[in-house]
């Protein structure tokens, strides 16, 4: 069995469970911190609305340079579904279409002409998806702290005891 084929069961988990999270993101609490060295709620939706972008990015490319990258802006909960959505429907085809020597294959995170640095894609790939559950969990406690009733992810909340 291939790389992709035993890694493509858990990435539509792992999506699906981050989408029912960033549909409950309330937009008009999108500058709420719980401290203030935190990131705001609005933008960590963002990031996590971007973040299967980057697995795309890391098996079509070699590199991905954060001095490029947008910047954070507020956007609505249904700019930032349709953000997400498109960036994991282009994660999907990335991964099915890609081969195991894709993976072998040196990518690096740059900024500008400073690496960062530089891993086997494979290993990146793997870092990314659980970089993004890092920052999902992240998110459930922001929409706890705000009073949102926080969806299923690996078992029942205390919002859906189903």
């Amino acid at each position: 069995m291939s790389f992709a084929a035993t890694l493509l069961p858990e990435f539509d988990q792992e999506m699906a469970t981050t989408r029912r999270l960033l549909e409950r993101v309330p937009a008009e609490k999108g500058q709420w911190k719980p401290h203030p060295k935190s990131f705001a709620l609005g933008h960590l939706a963002q990031l996590v609305s971007w973040m299967p972008g980057w697995i795309a990015n890391t098996v079509r490319d070699t590199a991905l340079d954060l001095a490029a990258a947008p910047k954070y802006t507020f956007e609505t909960t249904e700019t930032l579904l349709d953000a997400f959505d498109t960036n994991v429907r282009t994660a999907r085809a990335a991964l099915a279409s890609s081969t195991d020597a894709d993976y072998a294959v040196p990518w690096s995170l740059k900024h500008g002409e400073r690496v960062l640095f530089t891993a086997p894609r494979g290993t990146v790939v793997r870092n990314h998806i659980n970089h993004l559950i890092h920052h999902r969990g992240q998110l459930s406690v922001y929409l706890r702290l705000n009073d949102v009733p926080v969806p299923s992810i690996y078992g029942p909340t205390a919002d859906e005891r189903k």
